[in-house]
């Protein structure tokens, strides 16, 4: 099965379906299980969802592979719970700062709390959105086989996504240890609540993955700024500006304040 075409779980990504899971199709419910293989069929126990047939469909309804969803799947069970160890200690130390010495500053919104949202396995690092009340940011943590702890704050690295190309900074922390962000959204002032929070950070973390959303510049920044350039030529008429990458990723759900930007 092509990754592209899968619509089931994992965000259509079929590569991170495990040799073991049990899928279900979603048109009536009818399961796979890898263990049991397929006798209607002619699939051999023993063989993983990966490795049917690309024309195999659904015994009961004939719907095709692209159309199932993940039952159960150990191996994805286990990164989950690792990633989520991973994320309570970036949550931790943040929630540390929060209630040091960002207490009682004005940026800090006091409508939101921090809270890690829809951290997924990316190329084998946890890569999610952190909110805090004055920013949120989208983080990579490190593979279980590597040591951030000597990155260097404040260096600088561009990382491809689907969606374009993303400017993060190194930095490093007493629990969570190296880690690397691109900034989306500080302060946080335009938000009213957590929930409304949350729900961009989830449409950042569809939007990263879609190729449609590539815009030309890798820098958000660099657009604007030859928006106002042109601007300030009066003999030239006006041009829709482009969007900025806080507006690509959160799908229209936020503006970005004026002189903000998303990702530099």
């Amino acid at each position: 099965m092509n990754a592209p075409g899968f619509e089931g779980s994992y965000m259509g990504d079929a590569s991170r379906i495990g040799p073991n899971a049990i899928m279900e199709c979603k048109v009536c419910w009818t399961v796979y299980d890898p263990a049991q293989g397929d006798d209607y069929r002619q699939v051999l126990p023993g063989t993983p969802f990966a490795a049917l047939p690309e024309d195999w469909t659904c015994p009961h309804c004939d719907g095709p592979k692209a159309q199932f969803m993940v039952r159960h799947d150990p191996e994805a069970a286990a990164e989950a719970a690792w990633i989520a160890g991973r994320t309570a200690a970036l949550v931790a130390d943040f929630r540390d700062i929060q209630h040091g010495k960002m207490r009682d500053m004005p940026m800090v919104n006091k409508a939101l709390s921090v809270e890690a949202v829809g951290f997924i396995a990316h190329q084998g690092r946890p890569l999610g959105v952190l909110i805090a009340p004055w920013f949120m940011n989208l983080i990579l943590l490190p593979a279980p086989d590597e040591d951030w702890s000597g990155l260097v704050q404040g260096a600088s690295e561009t990382l491809a996504f689907p969606s374009g190309r993303y400017g993060f900074l190194h930095n490093t922390r007493p629990m969570v240890g190296g880690y690397k962000a691109c900034s989306l959204f500080s302060p946080m002032d335009d938000f009213t609540s957590q929930l409304q929070a949350v729900e961009v950070a989830r449409s950042v973390m569809t939007e990263l993955f879609r190729p449609e959303n590539r815009i030309e510049s890798d820098r958000s920044a660099d657009i604007r700024a030859a928006r106002e350039a042109e601007l300030r030529e009066a003999s030239r008429p006006a041009i829709a500006a482009q969007p900025t990458r806080r507006q690509v990723l959160s799908g229209g759900l936020a503006d970005p304040a004026p002189g903000q930007d998303a990702a530099s």
